[in-house]
């Protein structure tokens, strides 16, 4: 296992289809779950969820997905139909990051919602560090709410992403990074 510095250097984002099973197992999804919860939380508010994607139920799911976008573009061919139905089936495990920000009188809603991002982000390097890959998506069904309602994300919550986990196929490969002096500057106190 890599050092805690070598494994956030070396994190990078692989296509869901580049992961294959084996997914992670029943005690290391209860791992992953487990370090994603533990992310800044002002307030102790736990303004997120996870929904846990595996095995059949993601072909369930890929079925509701399916029925939210015939709704959406009626008239589909039916390969693109064919897709959707495959959307959450790419990789061996999904798990939707749920936000559950909501007006607070002392917790303002942004650090809600930054809360829920740095549980996802735990998720995708919890499972770098287990020697998985890992991709974090938020795609058109994400923001449908016929889709999100037969995934189980009331009206008050918003996915914050899709965390597609799974052996990867091939070592991925990085992509150029910036320059850190185009996006870090000092202040002067001036």
């Amino acid at each position: 296992m890599p050092d805690a510095l070598e494994l956030l250097k070396t994190r990078r984002s692989l296509k869901p289809v580049e992961l294959v099973a084996p997914g992670p197992t029943a005690a290391e999804i209860e791992t992953l779950l487990t370090v994603a919860s533990r992310v800044p939380d002002h307030g102790k508010l736990t303004p997120w969820r996870f929904i846990v994607f595996e095995g059949e139920a993601r072909a369930a799911a890929g079925e509701a997905i399916a029925a939210a976008f015939c709704a959406k573009y009626p008239g589909s061919k039916p390969e693109h139909i064919e897709n959707e139905r495959k959307r959450l089936a790419r990789a061996p495990l999904v798990i939707a990051v749920v936000s559950r920000a909501a007006p607070h009188v002392k917790i303002p809603e942004w650090e809600q919602v930054l809360s829920a991002g740095a549980a996802a982000m735990s998720l995708v390097l919890a499972a770098h560090a287990l020697g998985y890959g890992a991709n974090w998506i938020t795609e058109w069904y994400a923001y449908d709410r016929n889709a999100l309602t037969a995934l189980g994300v009331s009206e008050s919550e918003k996915v914050a992403g899709f965390i597609h986990i799974g052996t990867p196929v091939q070592p991925p490969e990085d992509r150029p990074r910036p320059a850190l002096a185009d996006i870090a500057t000092r202040f002067n106190g001036g």
